[in-house]
């Protein structure tokens, strides 16, 4: 088996430079990682560590407790009945949103990125802000609801606005089932929705008219020359 070398003290740059020191904070492997899963709100530390496959439970704590101490990110404990305890950005963390948005774009860009990757359901919802083009929404006001595996997620487009979160969707126009990378696959085209429907990666119940205006205001970033 394997063992992630874990690094006891963060390295520094010694640079005045925002950059630098927002590096000092979260640039460790994994931090943004775990920034990004922490998005869409509250996770148990089991449900984290399910959703970064590869990283080891003392990686992911070392993390936490890295970004907690950064004020990035804190834990606590929810009410009853479930009475567990969970992490969550600070709202300061939060602000890192655009950040890891841009960054997601810039690297789709990548000819080196295999788009048929896995990724989790927090990657599907990001990805989804990072790649909606607000000049192709128009009149459209429809709402998505995804199932992957036990998780809900919605989205719903609105007076040329992409809103998204975890739960269950009120009033969906249409709802998809399937792996976040198959329903990601099918609504930026990767893979045709019919062939995935007859594999039986992904179904589809109500409105397919309002799955496929959904699926076009979504625009891909052209791959770098390299």
């Amino acid at each position: 088996m394997k063992l992630e070398k874990i690094t006891s003290k963060p390295r520094r740059y010694d640079d005045a430079c925002g950059t630098a020191h927002a590096l000092d904070l979260v640039g460790e492997r994994w931090a943004l990682l775990v920034m990004r899963e922490l998005m869409l709100g509250p996770r148990r530390f089991g449900d984290l560590k399910a959703d970064l496959p590869g990283i080891s439970a003392n990686v992911l704590t070392q993390r936490l407790e890295g970004l907690e101490a950064a004020g990035v990110a804190r834990r606590r404990k929810l009410p009853p009945p479930a009475s567990v305890q969970v992490y969550e950005l600070t709202d300061w963390g939060r602000e890192s949103e655009p950040v890891i948005l841009g960054l997601g774009r810039w690297g789709a860009r990548s000819p080196l990125l295999d788009p048929k990757m896995p990724l989790s359901a927090v990657s599907m919802m990001l990805s989804l802000r990072a790649m909606f083009d607000p000049a192709r929404a128009g009149d459209i006001d429809v709402t998505i609801a995804f199932r992957c595996g036990d998780g809900a997620y919605w989205a719903t487009v609105r007076d040329g606005q992409l809103t998204g979160e975890r739960g269950e969707a009120r009033d969906a126009d249409v709802t998809i089932t399937g792996t976040p990378g198959s329903i990601v696959g099918s609504i930026y085209g990767f893979t045709d929705l019919a062939v995935l429907e007859r594999e039986g990666a992904v179904t589809v119940e109500g409105d397919r008219q309002a799955l496929a205006a959904f699926s076009a205001i979504f625009e891909l970033p052209e791959k770098a020359a390299g």
